[in-house]
């Protein structure tokens, strides 16, 4: 054995590096990123088959005349995809990322996000890249906003335009154990367009970027006010997906 190889056996006994998805410890030769490869060999997209609109599986594959996940939704919203569910290691890394300053996850995340097929009109003309605004509090206490970082990583990697183009108004906490009806009523009003962004937004298609889509309330707030500010159309993209039976915080908080 050599000096370098029974000081690398060292450091990885006194302190070992662990998994943000399962807690195991992660070798000093593996892969440079706080993840697992059995971690996300299991990150479960999910099932079809999905609504065509937003994704939402339909268990059975017999589809009602409408999608109940997704029919309260505003006609600018024309489509939502989600890379996993919102299980045990995904809602992990979702609170890693969102809450434990692991900002080393959203590239990573974003990989996943960038394998969905987007709706059609997303693909027509280059879309721009925009992700769910935090209000300037919490970007304070956290020093990031964790959308922002996934949209930007997301579209560095699809050679797409990012624009910071929406702003959180004050008022309206957080979404957390809120029921669907009073999600709506908590964001209606949240968002103003950024002084400077209008122009990128104006004739264009727009992929939204957030961390975990729950019941779509806040997305379809933020695309009514792109869609008033000129975007054709928005289409949201976010890394995990809560399925009512999964909805009890398996991230700390899900925005």
């Amino acid at each position: 054995m050599t000096a370098g190889t029974a000081l690398r056996e060292i450091l990885d006994f006194l302190l070992p590096t662990r998994c943000l998805g399962c807690d195991d410890r992660l070798p000093l030769d593996g892969p440079a990123q706080p993840v697992c490869v059995t971690c996300l060999a299991r990150l479960r997209p999910p099932p079809w088959p999905r609504c065509p609109r937003c994704h939402y599986p339909n268990g059975t594959g017999r589809l009602a005349p409408t999608c109940l996940a997704c029919h309260d939704w505003p006609a600018a919203l024309r489509g939502a995809r989600s890379a996993v569910i919102l299980e045990d290691r995904a809602g992990r890394l979702v609170h890693a990322l969102k809450y434990e300053g692991w900002r080393e996850l959203a590239p990573l995340m974003a990989d996943r996000m960038r394998d969905l097929p987007l709706p059609d009109a997303a693909l027509a003309g280059r879309a721009v890249v925009v992700p769910i605004p935090t209000t300037s509090r919490r970007r304070r206490q956290r020093g990031y906003n964790q959308a922002a970082l996934l949209a930007s990583a997301y579209a560095r990697g699809a050679d797409l335009q990012f624009v910071e183009a929406l702003v959180r108004n004050a008022g309206g906490g957080s979404q957390v154990s809120l029921h669907p009806a009073q999600r709506q009523s908590n964001v209606r009003g949240a968002f103003s367009m950024a002084p400077s962004s209008s122009g990128s937004i104006s004739g264009r298609q727009v992929v939204l970027v957030d961390d975990v889509l729950t019941t779509g309330a806040t997305a379809g707030e933020a695309a009514a006010t792109l869609e008033r500010a000129g975007a054709e159309g928005v289409s949201l993209v976010t890394f995990a997906r809560a399925l009512p039976e999964r909805r009890r915080d398996l991230t700390g908080a899900i925005a």
